[in-house]
């Protein structure tokens, strides 16, 4: 199956060449870049979040087989969503689904479910597509949108996961954006303390902070099962590569939506 872009056009540009220079505007030139296991990157609007998308893509090699885990905005489609065969469209290209990973995810997992549903409306993983395709276009990915909240489902997620990629060159992006619509001060504090449990790696922290504090991070979710899944796959540490807010962008810091960029090695 073919999917079309559906954000393109409002989230970043809609033609061919404008993308490419929106984005090669974004991406910087960084001589030593990290293997990553791991990143955390944001998924607003290009205007707001792209400076720190294009911080944390350039800072790192992409590999050549990509997961990306997104949270469900629209509550559309199963749960645990795998988008499992075909080829998702940008204006910079066809990005290949790999089929082979996307099977073994779902029948690794229990609650992994084949689905095109949740991705039909869905920004957060088509945003993190331009990126990866302007710096590596030989690459397959897998999007899995995640809308499920009960930890034991996203543990087993997160472990079949590290078990499919074991000794696969390979990156896992959880697409998330940190708190939403407070003024700048008020998302600075939050997020500060939620970027300093995710350089812990301590996913139950991570989970339990956000849950008893009503915070507004929107993809913890995807967060937790990415670093627990990196843990299994021998990653270390974390580290932040950027942070800002969309007050950056216009000008108005009363109500943001902050954006932090982190590799998690």
């Amino acid at each position: 199956m073919l999917r079309e872009p559906v954000v393109a056009g409002m989230f970043y540009e809609k033609e061919t060449y404008a993308l490419k220079k929106q984005v090669d505007k974004l991406l910087v030139k960084i001589p030593e870049k990290t293997a990553a296991l791991g990143v955390i990157v944001p998924h607003a609007g290009y205007l707001y979040s792209g400076k720190v998308a294009g911080e944390v893509y350039s800072s790192i090699i992409i590999p050549e087989t990509i997961i990306i885990l997104g949270p469900n905005h629209t509550g559309l489609g199963a749960p645990v969503s795998v988008f499992a065969d075909g080829e998702w469209r940008t204006p910079l290209g066809d990005a290949r689904i790999n089929e082979p990973l996307a099977d073994a995810i779902i029948k690794g997992c229990t609650y992994a479910k084949k689905d095109i549903l949740a991705h039909a409306r869905e920004h957060s993983i088509e945003v993190q597509l331009p990126f990866i395709q302007e710096l590596r276009r030989d690459f397959s990915f897998v999007p899995v949108c995640i809308r499920e909240y009960e930890r034991d489902v996203l543990r087993q997620l997160a472990d079949t996961i590290a078990d499919v990629l074991k000794g696969r060159n390979a990156l896992i992006a959880a697409s998330s954006d940190m708190t939403h619509y407070e003024s700048a001060g008020a998302a600075r504090k939050k997020d500060t303390m939620l970027i300093e449990i995710i350089e812990e790696m301590d996913e139950e922290k991570m989970f339990d902070t956000v849950t008893e504090n009503d915070l507004s991070m929107c993809g913890f979710i995807p967060v937790f099962v990415m670093l627990r899944a990196c843990k299994k796959l021998g990653a270390k540490k974390a580290k932040l590569i950027d942070y800002n807010n969309s007050g950056d962008a216009v000008g108005d810091y009363t109500r943001v939506v902050g954006y932090a960029g982190v590799a998690v090695i």
